[in-house]
Parts: structure tokens; sequence; C-alpha cells
């Protein structure tokens, strides 16, 4: 299974050069490593099948896919983006489910230099910087702003902003110590446990939450389809469960 650039896509889109058993599956980020096993078992049941898949913030994966990138399935890491993919007609909205569900934390470098113990510790002047997703394009610095506004932290915390193309680069800006802390889905602090410390469950005002779709005018809409099942089956979500997605 081969990871593939928003450039090669639009390549093989102007060349159409994919096989006709290429399923291409634009992902969240955060679902990398979950997706990249989900694939695999899927290609396991489906040897004719090969899933391609595109990894990016949610709302870059969906400008994507209306600039005319190839794609079969979009899998968002919240609502809001899966709604304007709803509303520009990018999917074929009667496929739309939620397939998992995460949750959104704090973390700090491993050792916690700052000693950051929760939100609220991060208005101390020792914390410098904090990075989370850009709220204007990826759904964990959406979920960030929400919870932060609604504890009475946002102003003070986003003038310590430092702002990431994806949860995965705010992960890595806290693993490489250039941030005091950081704010990002409970999945990803898992994968780098032995690099950052995770400091507090951060409440958000609506669930986190991923939904996935078939994209409007896919090639391969049966086999589009019939992954999305394979996502939500109870074989797919305790693949997505090992990398600790929860069931919607």
């Amino acid at each position: 299974m081969r990871l593939r650039p928003f450039v090669a896509l639009l390549l093989l889109a102007a060349s159409g050069s994919a096989a006709a058993a290429d399923l291409v599956v634009s992902a969240a980020a955060s679902l990398t490593d979950a997706f990249q096993a989900v694939g695999k078992a899927y290609e396991a049941k489906h040897p004719g099948t090969h899933v391609v898949l595109n990894f990016a913030a949610s709302d870059v994966l969906l400008r994507q896919i209306s600039s005319g990138a190839p794609a079969d399935v979009f899998a968002s890491a919240d609502q809001a983006a899966m709604d304007q993919a709803a509303a520009a007609k990018a999917i074929d909205v009667s496929t739309r489910r939620d397939f998992a569900r995460n949750g959104l934390v704090l973390i700090v470098p491993e050792g916690d230099p700052a000693k950051v113990a929760s939100p609220e510790g991060l208005r101390a002047s020792v914390v410098r910087r904090v990075a989370y997703g850009d709220p204007a394009s990826v759904p964990a610095g959406r979920y960030t702003k929400a919870a932060l506004e609604q504890q009475g932290l946002w102003e003070a915390v986003s003038a310590k902003g430092v702002l990431a193309q994806n949860v995965r680069q705010a992960l890595d800006y806290v693993a490489r110590g250039e941030v005091e802390a950081g704010f990002v889905f409970a999945t990803d602090a898992h994968l780098m446990r032995d690099r950052v410390d995770v400091v507090a469950d951060v409440a958000t005002p609506t669930p986190v939450t991923y939904p996935i779709a078939v994209v409007a005018g896919s090639k391969h809409a049966r086999e589009a389809a019939a992954f999305e099942d394979f996502v939500v089956s109870a074989e797919g979500r305790k693949i997505l469960a090992v990398f600790g997605f929860q069931a919607p």
C-alpha cells in the first residue's frame, strides 16, 4: 500500500493512469496509522483491489476533492468538514456514516519541563508556545478553540499559539520540545507516549466523532461503499480500537 501526495493524485487524474482496481481513500491525518492497518486488512479480503491512501487535514482533503483530485472515499475528523462536503455536493450524502470517536488531550514534552498540569496552567509566563491545529482548516484545531472558549482560555492561549497544518504536526512540535504544550487527539498522543505526556483530557462542547462517505461521482462507487462497510463492521472497528478509536 503506497501513500501518494496530492500532486501525484492530480497527475493520476490528468493521465488517467490509475488502475481500475485502485480505490483512493482520502482520510484525516489522525487516521494515518489506523487506516493503513484497515487498508491492508481490506486488501487481504479483496485481492483485486488496491487501496491508495491520501492523508492530510480534513479541510485540505476536501479542497483536493473539490479541485478534481481522484478520490472514492472521504473520512473526516469532524462533522464540520463533512458538512462542508455535503454542502458542496462532494459526497453522496446517503452514504454518510459515523464510524469512530476520539478525544482531545493536552500534551507536554516528556518530563513536562514547564510543569503544565492543566489548560489553566497555559497562562503561566514560562509557557511561551502552545501548538494546535489551525482552526481554519484542521478539525483538532476547531475542537481546541471551542474547548478553550468554553473555559475562557482562548484569548490567553491563542496569543501563544503555534498553528499546525494538521494534528500530527502539532504532535511533532511537542515531541521535539519546540513548544511547551500542545493539543492533539488522544489517539495521536498514544502513538508517541514515549516522547510526550498527557496532562489532561480536554472536554469539548461537541463529541469528537469521525464521519465517512463515498465521494460523489466516484468511478468505483460500489467498491467505495464496500470499503466503508468494512470500516464500520465489527472487524473494522476492532482494528480501529487497536489504535485507540472508540465506537461512535
